[in-house]
């Protein structure tokens, strides 16, 4: 995880996410196991969001910016199924990305920081190291004090001066020869010396420091490990003598331990092998009996949920049989029916002097219009007789 986040972090910089993503947002840039430590998750789950979309975007295929108000199971459900549409799987739930941070979210990000850059064109290339110069360094010797490695090196160096010489030797006899004729004549100023002796002590003193070669040991010389080789080795063999014995002794006790353990061993096998046998046989009956109990646990746990459902129908039924008891000994209905049948009483005795006093009109307004029509009645008859008359 925390490898993945690293990586994550490697890629979103290659996208110039900084830039692009977090300025626009006035956000920080990400630490190296932002995702793959759990800090602060609703920071964590709003930069989680913010970076999918940004990549998703940044893949080709058009995102929302999610805000920080949205239902995150939506904009979970959105990025999953931006991640499947470019062939990813998506093998945890989604709701182990509402945290923000964990192997989830590392794996969404990166599997979408790829797609980015393939969809950009970026391939990876092969590293380019640097030409480094090397430094010389100055090393001081001393002249005065040699180490056995060098010294050995200038013996090797003589050794092969010499070689060199000897083989120009037979080379050069012809003109040590020559030298020698021309030089004849010389011989007798070279055996008389001008030096004065003094001179000569006092200049061998001033150059006899210079010339004292000092060795020093180094502990990395082969000679000085072959020494403690030789001097460890003599040390085993005078401890391996002493202790040879010692050893023998424990081998020759520790072997007829073995002998007794195991006669006893097989003693006690034969003597317990039908106690063995009795134990085997209880352990397969226990075996059974501890499947029959897990057999019988089982229809026990089964019974059990069925007495439990049992149990809360019965409930039911009887709180509904409690409120129909309630309801039929309870007289309140009873008073409101008396006093609705009271009241329907006082109306229809109402109705009744109302219909007793619409009659009275009515046969008062018939009985006016029946007086009322036989006066105009008598009233055209007298003109008709009198005229009759005359």
């Amino acid at each position: 995880m925390f490898v993945t986040m690293e990586d994550l972090l490697e890629k979103l910089k290659l996208l110039d996410y900084e830039e692009e993503a977090l300025r626009r947002h006035n956000m920080r840039p990400l630490s190296r196991h932002y995702f793959a430590l759990p800090t602060n998750p609703g920071e964590q789950f709003y930069m989680f969001c913010v970076l999918a979309a940004w990549l998703i975007t940044k893949a080709g295929h058009p995102f929302e910016q999610p805000q920080e108000y949205d239902d995150p199971n939506a904009t979970i459900s959105s990025i999953l199924s931006a991640l499947r549409s470019f062939g990813r799987s998506v093998d945890f739930p989604p709701s182990k990305l509402k945290a923000g941070s964990g192997e989830q979210a590392c794996y969404v990000l990166d599997c979408l920081a790829e797609e980015a850059l393939k969809y950009t064109g970026f391939s990876w290339k092969r590293p380019a190291y640097p030409m480094e110069e090397l430094e010389e360094e100055a090393i001081a010797e001393d002249d005065a004090e040699l180490t056995l490695n060098k010294l050995e090196e200038d013996i090797a160096e003589e050794e092969s001066d010499g070689e060199e010489n000897f083989i120009d030797l037979n080379a050069l006899k012809a003109q040590t020869y020559k030298s020698d004729m021309n030089n004849s004549t010389k011989q007798e100023e070279i055996l008389e010396s001008t030096t004065d002796a003094a001179e000569w002590n006092l200049e061998v003193e001033r150059v006899l420091p210079q010339l004292k070669v000092t060795i020093r040991t180094d502990n990395k010389d082969w000679r000085i490990h072959i020494d403690q080789m030789h001097q460890h080795k003599d040390g085993i063999e005078s401890a391996l003598k002493e202790t040879r014995g010692y050893l023998d002794k424990l081998q020759n006790e520790i072997s007829r331990t073995l002998e007794k353990v195991s006669s006893r061993e097989k003693y006690i096998n034969n003597q317990l092998e039908h106690l063995v046998q009795e134990y085997r046989v209880a352990q397969a009956q226990l075996s059974e009996a501890k499947e029959k109990y897990q057999q019988g646990s089982g229809g026990v746990t089964e019974r059990t949920r069925i007495l439990s459902e049992i149990t809360e129908v019965l409930e039911k039924v009887k709180q509904e049989m409690e409120e129909k008891g309630s309801s039929m000994t309870d007289g309140a209905p009873l008073v409101k029916i008396k006093q609705a049948l009271t009241k329907l009483k006082q109306e229809t005795v109402q109705m009744d002097i109302r219909i007793g006093v619409v009659e009275h009109t009515l046969l008062q307004s018939k009985l006016k219009e029946k007086s009322n029509m036989t006066r105009d009645m008598h009233a055209t008859m007298i003109p008709e007789t009198t005229i009759g008359a005359y």
